[in-house]
């Protein structure tokens, strides 16, 4: 299986999150792909190539362009307006106050962000657009006839919505490769999300539409980050009535009924007859995941990965998060190699 990866993520460097009421070391960090890269050489997974570069025309296909302008210049925009820490927002357009996008930076940043644990510092823009292209080119490679594909993707991209940044995205990697498949010659896609936080950014992005089948397996949002998307009676509007099915689980929910829920998935996703498969593959359903309270163990990837395969679908493996730094790089590698040994 080829790798598609960039040195670039290392743009994205931010030493500041809010956690437990605590500015404390980003969960999210530079290490978690340099583990994982380092496990796909150690193992031997197959080629690891750099990704071509698709421009904005992609991003754009997805996001609101003044959303995207906003991400290129907030960093330097914070910087204008004399702020020395990196940029956070601090108040939100919450119910019933003005919806009118604010001039000011501070306000800006609450306007377009969907939680504050997210800063945006130095090489944020840089490191997302690059994310995308990663993706990108993982997607056309399915295009060109490959069976599977691992687009380590950093930062991770579930979380952005059509407008909106928050843990840990700013670019839904995994909604530009879907629709960049779809405009080049797809009629459906399946998006199955297994990180243990559910893709409301994607969720947002299809949410009336039919050419793409979103399922999610996931942490309940009554007691999971992001709280408010992931219900299971969320099933998508209008055009796309029925084609949002989400899996909420609660605290403690073990690798048996994960498991379960996966079949299901599978099932439906069997039903819809997609041209092709994206995977949002995070790993924080591990047991020992610091932010996350699923309990799969490492050999449990391994198996899913086999179950995934046996779609024969052609898939895109979409790198989104985990956060157990010493063990991503096993259970990141236990997918794609189960995978890849049931294929």
């Amino acid at each position: 299986m080829e790798t598609i990866f960039t040195e670039r993520h290392r743009l994205r460097n931010s030493k500041t999150e809010l956690f437990g009421g605590q500015l404390v070391e980003p969960f999210e960090r530079p290490s978690r792909a340099e583990y994982i890269i380092g496990r796909v050489r150690e193992v031997d997974l197959g080629p690891v190539s750099e990704p071509d570069d698709y421009g904005m025309d992609p991003i754009l296909a997805i996001h609101d362009a003044d959303f995207i302008a906003f991400l290129q210049g907030a960093w330097s925009d914070w910087q204008s307006a004399g702020f020395e820490g990196e940029a956070m927002p601090t108040v939100w357009p919450a119910r019933r106050m003005s919806q009118k996008i604010p001039t000011n930076i501070e306000g800006r940043l609450g306007y377009y962000a969907l939680a504050c644990e997210t800063t945006i510092s130095e090489g944020t823009w840089e490191a997302a657009y690059a994310s995308a292209q990663v993706a990108l080119t993982g997607a056309q490679r399915l295009n060109d006839g490959a069976k599977s594909v691992f687009s380590l993707c950093r930062p991770p991209g579930h979380h952005a919505a059509i407008d909106m940044y928050g843990g840990y995205c700013f670019v839904n990697n995994a909604a530009v490769a879907a629709q960049h498949l779809l405009d080049t010659g797809a009629k459906r896609i399946a998006i199955l999300d297994v990180d243990f936080h559910h893709g409301n950014g994607t969720q947002d992005i299809f949410d009336a539409r039919d050419d793409v089948l979103f399922i999610s397996l996931h942490g309940d949002p009554m007691d999971a980050f992001p709280h408010f998307l992931g219900h299971a009676d969320e099933t998508g509007n209008g055009n796309g009535d029925g084609f949002t099915i989400n899996y909420p689980m609660p605290p403690n929910t073990d690798f048996k009924t994960w498991r379960e829920a996966l079949q299901r998935a599978l099932a439906q996703i069997a039903d819809y007859a997609p041209d092709k498969l994206i995977i949002s593959l995070g790993v924080d359903t591990f047991e020992s995941d610091p932010i996350s309270f699923f309990k799969l163990k490492s050999e449990d990837f391994t198996t899913y990965g086999a179950d995934i395969a046996t779609l024969n679908l052609p898939t895109l493996f979409v790198m989104e998060g985990g956060y157990d730094i010493a063990e991503i790089s096993v259970n990141t590698i236990n997918v794609l190699q189960g995978f890849e040994s049931a294929s």
